[in-house]
């Protein structure tokens, strides 16, 4: 089949070496304009820019696609279906209606839980007991499109957002790879996506990511689980007469209880407004990631509680 496909993160990847290995002409990458990034601000390509140049794939990044000229570039290129994967704009109703056999999304969630930027971190923040990926038709609704072929994924207690994230890059490529197969016969099937029960993913704000202990032990176990390792759950303690921001991307679930903020025990458990958290693994500012007895060995006397 022709494919365009459409994508831009490292989670995009493994999707498009699918597609190439099973054989169909990729006849075009759109993905995000290179950024400046670095010391020396130099501008770095997408890791679906550099995966797409590798296989030797033209590559397109617009602004936008919004506009006339760049809808006829679009549909100039005669695919039979676009894939799109973490793309990042906006497809008008144009762009989704070229390829003959529309845009196809790889979506992160049990649809129409989860619509939105966030559903892998949302999901673990609110404590979810499973999730999902889908193949979804896209239609110009927010993550509102009719449902394909869909894997259902448990969420462990103690699982982090980077590893819900890394089985779903892995699961998402071999799904979409059996979806075109089976478009390719003529037996993809797509159920309509009700409303009912319909959740927002919104984008993660910067605000959020500050720990507030007090909340439940287990409301502060979610957070620090759903932001790690990025952008990270954290909280600040007074080390060495200085306020040192720490970022928590392991904790469980621990008996305890005191203050809101109070440290117990072991320096590492923390109070909530009701149990505790221990902290397995945090990140100094300006340091690596490390378990909770080398960070304990270094920091010098511990406050009381948190900042």
């Amino acid at each position: 089949m022709r494919v365009v496909f459409m994508g831009t993160p490292e989670f995009s990847v493994p999707t498009l070496t699918e597609i190439v290995s099973a054989g169909h002409d990729v006849v075009a990458v759109y993905t995000r304009a290179p950024k400046p990034a670095g010391r020396g601000q130099a501008e770095r390509k997408s890791p679906v820019h550099e995966a797409a140049e590798a296989f030797g794939i033209p590559v397109f990044t617009p602004r936008s696609l919004k506009g006339a000229e760049e809808q006829a570039v679009f549909a100039s290129l005669g695919a039979d279906v676009a894939v799109v994967v973490a793309y990042g704009l906006l497809l008008p109703a144009p762009i989704l209606d070229a390829p003959e056999y529309g845009c196809l999304n790889l979506h992160g969630s049990l649809l129409p839980r989860w619509r939105g930027a966030a559903p892998i971190q949302r999901a673990i923040m609110a404590g979810d007991k499973q999730t999902g990926i889908v193949v979804m038709k896209m239609d110009e609704g927010l993550d509102t499109g009719a449902m394909g072929p869909t894997e259902i994924i448990p969420i462990g207690p103690d699982m982090i957002a980077g590893e819900l994230h890394d089985q779903m890059m892995r699961l998402g490529a071999d799904l979409m790879g059996r979806a075109l197969a089976a478009l390719e016969r003529g037996s993809l099937d797509f159920t309509p996506q009700p409303d009912d029960g319909a959740t927002y993913a919104a984008k993660i704000d910067k605000a959020e990511a500050h720990i507030d202990f007090s909340q439940s032990a287990e409301q502060v176990h979610n957070l620090i689980r759903g932001l790690s390792p990025f952008p990270g759950a954290w909280f600040e303690l007074e080390l060495g007469g200085k306020t040192v921001r720490i970022k928590a991307l392991r904790s469980a679930l621990v008996e305890g209880s005191g203050e809101p903020g109070a440290l117990l025990g072991d320096g590492l458990t923390i109070a909530c407004g009701t149990g505790a958290v221990r902290l397995v693994q945090v990140q100094r500012e300006g340091k690596g990631a490390m378990d909770a007895a080398t960070f304990l060995r270094g920091a010098g006397p511990l406050p009381a509680k948190t900042v």
